[in-house]
């Protein structure tokens, strides 16, 4: 099996990484700016002439969600252009492609976990580009897993996990949001989630929903984290209201990963036990 990963310098790309070794069967092609530019159509043709591929793993992104309110242009050219690349290309190359989405496609008022088929209405121009990347990659080709993810943390790269423990250092008390609700997701079960299907043979392509299991707020996670790393800084819940941002966060992404767990037959751990692992690998 031939393996391409886009944007593997970042967290889950890295986790990917960090895993390859267990998958002996398969062969990694690990790719990231600027050696590979997904909004290169041409530069990208090279790649998948000269590879061969089976599967392409896609986690190159724009992430700065509060920097795409002002840059569109770039968030669009690598969250909607390269993943129209991608998909036109693995389509032409018959190559099955992952694609990672997020939770900030839905506009926060649900009040009960969402499902693939619920309406969207991103409230943040990064929502609305990684949308629009997931309409691409529908439109472009059959053959596809699109997964929305939420919360990502990693002992890779830069995330709140280790931003928390950061401040914690110099800081005796955090004040940190507590009425926006959702999933911490641990990069590297996701990870591990994407190869195992790959060695399945699955062929059950589509929209799935994938994060941790159980539900948090920020404040919470946070009260997390410092109770597993034994940190005595005090944390203090304030609404949205107290830190604005540039761009809007919904309140409530909590996402059902039903769907997941019965086509895969894969129980997603909690992301309690999750935390506990990435804190014991930091």
């Amino acid at each position: 099996m031939k393996i391409l990963v886009t944007g593997s310098g970042g967290q889950l790309g890295s986790e990917l990484q960090f895993l390859k070794d267990q998958y002996s069967t398969f062969e990694f092609t690990f790719s990231d700016y600027p050696e590979m530019d997904i909004t290169n159509k041409d530069g990208l043709k090279t790649a998948f002439e000269q590879g061969n591929f089976d599967f392409c793993i896609n986690c190159a992104a724009y992430t700065a969600v509060d920097k795409a309110e002002d840059d569109r242009t770039a968030c669009d050219n690598i969250n909607v252009l390269g993943s129209k690349n991608l998909a036109e290309l693995c389509k032409e190359y018959d190559v099955t492609l992952f694609h990672i989405s997020t939770d900030f496609v839905f506009d926060g008022t649900s009040s009960k976990p969402l499902k693939e088929d619920q309406a969207t209405s991103p409230v943040n121009y990064y929502g609305v580009s990684k949308l629009n990347g997931e309409l691409e990659v529908a439109k472009s080709l059959d053959k596809y897993f699109i997964f929305r993810t939420s919360w990502l943390y990693s002992t890779f790269g830069n995330n709140f996990v280790k931003t928390m423990i950061k401040l914690s250092e110099n800081r005796d008390e955090l004040n940190i949001i507590a009425d926006q609700i959702g999933s911490p997701t641990y990069a590297r079960d996701l990870a591990q989630s994407i190869l195992d299907i790959i060695s399945s043979g699955s062929t059950n392509y589509g929209l799935y929903h994938y994060s941790n299991q159980g539900v948090a707020s920020w404040y919470d996670f946070t009260c997390a984290i410092f109770e597993y790393k034994s940190i005595d800084t005090k944390v203090q819940p304030i609404p949205t209201e107290k830190y604005p941002t540039p761009a809007a966060r919904p309140h409530y992404s909590v996402m059902d990963k039903s769907k997941f767990e019965k086509i895969f037959e894969k129980n997603i751990p909690h992301w309690r036990t999750s935390l506990k692992k990435c804190l014991q690998s930091l």
